[in-house]
């Protein structure tokens, strides 16, 4: 799928084309509601919706919902698209929608207001998901690159992929905060790096009452930002001395 992606934008790459590997096997019925949380350019959500899943996609980034509303409405397909991080709490939840909704009306800028979209003028204030939010999927490309800096980067592109020393300050958020949003049989389908401990989130969603497997591995060499931090890497003992690689892993759980 050809996708539009402005600089900026967190490109389609190695990690998405895994994830979407294992999405294209996962059994979906029609209509499942799916949730993508850090969307970027739109790729795992549009993927979903093109199978026939009824797709919220989420990002921090108002650039990248912009890029993703106008994908979908490139390839013709339902999306709609929340301002906001789902690893934080608030008052207003983020509810599954009832109806797929087709990308209308202009879409989000910067002046767009925290919460209104290009299918949805109401705002919801915060992004995060209230009791009764429910998905039948949950796909997250998160960012997983360990970073020198401690806590979360100023916005900017490195938003996208930084996620403090050991690489798990969205990880281990992600762990806790998306068990709940799951339906029964509901399926969660998340990528990261293996310098980010994919053992971690195994147990911490297999703790959540997930039942939790690796359903894809991939070895491939770094890229730019991993190349650039490679001293450090070594020398917090994250890689090996000479190392250049890094194990991509498709971590599936399942709600029974």
């Amino acid at each position: 799928m050809l996708l539009l992606r402005p600089p900026g934008v967190y490109p389609a790459q190695g990690d998405t084309a895994l994830l979407l590997d294992v999405l294209d096997r996962e059994p979906l019925r029609p209509g499942a509601r799916c949730l993508d949380i850090g969307t970027g350019c739109g790729a795992l959500a549009l993927a979903a919706a093109r199978r026939g899943c009824r797709v919220t996609a989420v990002d921090l980034s108002r650039l990248s919902l912009a890029t993703a509303w106008l994908n979908a409405h490139l390839h013709r397909l339902p999306l709609r698209v929340r301002h906001g991080d789902l690893t934080t709490t608030g008052p207003t939840p983020l509810e599954p929608t009832p109806t797929g909704l087709a990308p209308t009306g202009p879409a989000p800028t910067d002046s767009t207001p925290a919460g209104s979209t290009p299918t949805d003028s109401t705002p919801t204030g915060s992004s995060a998901p209230g009791p009764g939010a429910r998905y039948d999927l949950v796909l997250s490309n998160p960012p997983y690159v360990p970073s020198p800096r401690p806590g979360p980067p100023p916005p900017g592109p490195a938003r996208a992929w930084d996620a403090g020393p050991d690489g798990r300050l969205l990880l281990d958020r992600l762990c806790r905060r998306v068990p709940p949003l799951l339906a029964p049989g509901g399926v969660l389908l998340l990528v990261q790096s293996s310098l980010a401990r994919p053992d971690a989130t195994v147990r911490q969603l297999r703790a959540a009452g997930l039942r939790t497997s690796v359903a894809a591995r991939r070895l491939q060499g770094f890229g730019p930002v991993m190349t650039a931090r490679a001293s450090w890497f070594e020398h917090v003992g994250l890689i090996e001395p000479g190392v250049r690689t890094e194990e991509l892993v498709v971590i599936r759980g399942v709600r029974d």
